[in-house]
């Protein structure tokens, strides 16, 4: 059979020794081979090459797209109102009713000077106004003093004017009764009759000139009364500015928020305008200054994404509230002086102001206080229409 003839040359050919050596054809064999396969090293490179390449070209669109798309700053911080509280007399602190970072509201005393200066003060004032007071009663009285004394010279000036009357009229008919065809009565009657008529002339001019005086009197008394009157007011002017200065020993805040940089304690000696505490109120924003490269497409209203580095893994929205009327060089206390020979030019920052959502605040409960750092990127894809 055909398959047994097979078996048995098989086993012939097994029998016979082969003319090579195994050791030696397998070179032989594998040398054509050899070209075709990459070594493993160079394979290796070649991924590493192509992985570099591919985060290369990544990076790179990712910077032309945040380049072209948005803008971005780290030279932000947060920024709120921090109202200093100063005294306004000078005092001895007598009590002190607040602790550091404590939550006080708008009228709350933070602190109480000892009063007993301006209330010595106040009770000066105060008897300096009983006596003035007095004065103008005194002024009054002396007014209807006078008037008195008017109305009597006014009197004793008609008694004079009947005088003269009477005597005008005894010097006429005496001087009917003695002529040169006439001597009824005497010469000597005649002249008493003509000195009692220039004795009545003379007594009326004085009785006039007194009522005058009189007259003249009511108006100095009236005058100095209105003087004593007037010096009455300005005490009580005076007494109303040392009962403030009295009020102005209680320190109270000016408005609602927590105590920062408090520098009070009992007994200290304190003086007009001396800064003893502050006030920060919880309503804060972000104040980024962008480079004025940056601003060419920044509109009010465009939304911010914010990182804060004291609230780290939370991303909070905020919205361009307003821009700066200058840069900050501008507004710096030595500004920069443009007009010499060496000048430089050099990118100035503007101040952008962000306002923050009324919840995004609330939520983080006063855990933003000004003086953060902030990290602010605007997405220029947004002309801030939405937002309003």
């Amino acid at each position: 059979m055909p398959t047994q003839h097979n078996q048995a040359e098989q086993k012939v050919l097994s029998a016979v020794p082969p003319a090579v050596p195994p050791a030696a054809a397998q070179p032989q064999a594998a040398a054509p081979a050899a070209p075709a396969a990459a070594p493993p090293g160079n394979r290796r490179v070649l991924v590493v090459a192509g992985l570099i390449a591919l985060a290369a070209l990544t990076a790179g669109g990712r910077m032309w797209y945040r380049g072209h798309y948005f803008v971005e700053t780290e030279n932000a911080f947060v920024a709120g109102h921090v109202h200093p509280v100063s005294a306004r007399i000078a005092g001895v602190v007598g009590k002190v009713l607040i602790e550091d970072n404590q939550l006080v509201k708008q009228g709350d005393v933070i602190a109480e000077l000892d009063p007993f200066d301006q209330q010595v003060k106040v009770e000066q004032i105060e008897a300096q106004i009983a006596t003035a007071e007095q004065q103008v009663l005194q002024a009054d009285a002396q007014i209807a003093q006078v008037r008195a004394q008017a109305g009597a010279a006014a009197a004793q000036v008609a008694q004079s004017d009947a005088l003269l009357l009477r005597a005008r009229q005894d010097a006429e008919r005496y001087g009917q009764l003695y002529n040169s065809q006439m001597k009824a009565v005497s010469k000597a009657e005649l002249d008493a009759a003509n000195a009692a008529r220039a004795g009545a002339t003379a007594d009326l001019a004085a009785r006039k000139d007194g009522a005058t005086a009189a007259r003249a009197q009511i108006g100095a008394a009236t005058a100095a009364r209105e003087v004593l009157k007037a010096q009455a007011n300005v005490l009580r002017v005076q007494l109303k500015d040392a009962r403030q200065q009295l009020a102005y020993n209680r320190i109270v805040a000016p408005v609602s928020g927590r105590i920062g940089k408090r520098a009070l304690e009992v007994g200290q000696r304190v003086q007009p305008g001396q800064q003893l505490t502050a006030i920060v109120q919880d309503n804060v924003w972000v104040t980024a200054n962008f480079k004025e490269t940056q601003l060419a497409e920044l509109k009010v209203g465009q939304p911010v994404h914010l990182s804060v580095d004291a609230v780290p893994g939370r991303e909070l929205i905020g919205r361009v509230d307003s821009f700066s009327p200058a840069s900050g060089a501008q507004f710096a206390l030595l500004p920069a002086d443009n007009a010499t020979g060496n000048f430089t030019k050099i990118v100035q920052r503007v101040p952008v102001k962000i306002t923050l959502k009324p919840e995004d605040l609330k939520a983080l409960d006063g855990r933003l206080v000004p003086g953060m750092s902030v990290i602010a990127e605007v997405s220029l894809k947004n002309d801030g229409a939405a937002a309003h």
